[in-house]
């Protein structure tokens, strides 16, 4: 398998990755469970797509925030992708860490809701 292959295959996998995290989303919406677990699915499916898109690229990095500032650096501030997208999975960045990690956090589905128009 060349390089190039090697690339298609990673890439082909992480779009599987945010399809999986699209569709628990749905699963986890429709039985009403708690909103942090649906933003937690939808970030992830931003997430694995960006991945997925930088596969392509000379870049690599352990941290979300690292792979976040150079996707807005190089695909948002050069208008590749409209800025609002940059903006949600920002968001949707802070709506997780908010939910994951402060205690006595609670998020509504009017927070969650909007991110489902985007990851589609």
């Amino acid at each position: 398998m060349t390089a190039k292959e090697k690339q298609i295959q990673l890439a082909r996998y992480r779009l599987k990755q945010a399809e999986e995290c699209i569709d628990e989303a749905d699963c986890l919406s429709a039985s009403n469970k708690n909103p942090r677990s649906v933003i937690n699915r939808l970030y992830y499916a931003m997430f694995y797509a960006v991945l997925a898109l930088l596969v392509f690229e000379p870049f690599t990095s352990s941290k979300h925030s690292g792979v976040l500032a150079y996707f807005n650096k190089h695909f948002i501030k050069e208008a590749i992708f409209p800025m609002e997208l940059g903006r949600s999975i920002n968001q949707a960045f802070d709506l997780r860490q908010e939910g994951d990690y402060r205690e006595c956090v609670e998020l509504s589905y009017e927070q969650v809701d909007p991110f489902f128009v985007i990851v589609r």
